[in-house]
């Protein structure tokens, strides 16, 4: 019997191989390239390895475009986005899975419906609703559209309804509220689910590029993603550039990825199960 397995793991190593290494090409190109000058960027055949290293390209990028202020836009913008979204997102998923109203399941029914519609098809009701409001180049446009998730509202509920009624019906009868008991005991019992949520929405809002680049107008509004087009001009694009400031918007989303890892896959396994 184990003989028979042995080929079939060797098999299956060597395929999640290949496609760690295809995964990981783009990104290496990306970071080659960003040290490489402009006529090694543009010599055929390509080299996989710089001739010369040219760190001061990083420099350049940062020099090229108010990178401070987009870095600055984006942090501001995913935070109140994040924190947003964890709010509504808790009670909306609270109400749905512990409390008793009327309609709830229709509701949720219809809510779920929604996420089969395409983000793209939104994006002219939104921006015409955020135009007649005089919302358009603020800041709020980029903030107010995303502060809830029908997504981040079914992981939650489903975290929330593997923790037993019994707590809830106990926590009820020693008199704690609803508010009360969400906050000391729901959200702490699910810690995992919400950080799995959070990192989502954070490298999410992180790189969106579609609508800040639609909703503003101002460079002073822009977000890291938007300012890269900075490195595009009517004589062409300076790749080494584009790629190194690429590297600088990339990086830290990288970093939180690679720290939390752990969570986005206990968070949405645990999202799956029901108590």
């Amino acid at each position: 019997m184990h003989r028979r397995q042995q080929p079939s793991t060797i098999l299956r190593y060597v395929l999640l191989t290949l496609g760690g290494i295809l995964m990981v090409i783009p990104f290496y190109w990306m970071l080659a390239t960003s040290l490489k000058s402009p006529g090694e960027v543009a010599q055929i055949p390509p080299t996989w390895l710089p001739k010369s290293w040219l760190f001061s390209n990083y420099v350049k990028a940062l020099k090229t475009a108010p990178f401070a202020r987009y870095f600055l836009n984006s942090l501001f913008v995913t935070t109140i986005t994040t924190v947003g979204e964890l709010f509504t997102s808790i009670l909306a998923a609270f109400a749905f899975a512990k409390m008793k109203f009327w309609g709830k399941n229709v509701l949720f029914i219809l809510l779920l419906s929604t996420m089969m519609v395409p983000g793209e098809l939104m994006t002219i009701p939104n921006f015409v609703t955020l135009s007649k409001l005089n919302l358009i180049n603020t800041y709020g446009a980029l903030i107010i559209p995303w502060l809830a998730s029908v997504f981040s509202v079914f992981t939650l509920k489903q975290s929330f309804e593997s923790i037993p009624d019994a707590l809830y019906y106990a926590a009820k009868v020693d008199g704690s509220s609803d508010w009360r008991f969400l906050w000391e005991v729901m959200v702490p019992l699910s810690k995992s689910t919400l950080m799995a949520v959070m990192i989502l929405k954070v490298i999410g809002s992180w790189n969106s590029f579609m609508w800040p680049l639609i909703v503003t107008n101002d460079k002073s509004l822009r977000t890291l993603p938007v300012g890269l087009q900075a490195f595009t001009t009517e004589a062409g694009t300076n790749f080494e550039l584009l790629m190194a400031a690429s590297t600088l918007v990339i990086v830290p989303m990288v970093v939180i990825y690679l720290l939390l890892q752990k969570y986005i896959v206990q968070g949405i396994s645990r999202a799956g199960i029901k108590g």
